[in-house]
């Protein structure tokens, strides 16, 4: 069951609570949560677009990934608090 975070320009943020051995990441899709979802690395010094799979516009992608920047600490306190539980 993913764990939804936020919601941006219409697109959902989300962890799959089964992925706890990766790294911290965060998907993003609009409509239905799927595990092919576009996926960023959130890393020490920044984050990372893993792979576009849900196939979002470029334009969008940017201001995504902005937003993830600008949000990254939060995200990875959600991350840590999330998969601690397990």
């Amino acid at each position: 069951m993913p764990k939804a975070l936020l919601d941006f320009l219409g697109y959902k943020f989300f962890f799959w609570s089964n992925e706890n051995a990766e790294p911290p990441h965060v998907h993003v899709c609009k409509g239905q949560q799927t595990s092919s979802a576009t996926k960023f690395w959130i890393t020490a010094d920044g984050i990372e677009l893993a792979h576009n799979k849900s196939q979002i516009p470029q334009n969008d992608l940017k201001k995504i990934a902005r937003y993830i920047l600008e949000n990254r600490a939060e995200i990875l306190a959600a991350w840590f608090d999330y998969f601690n539980q397990f």
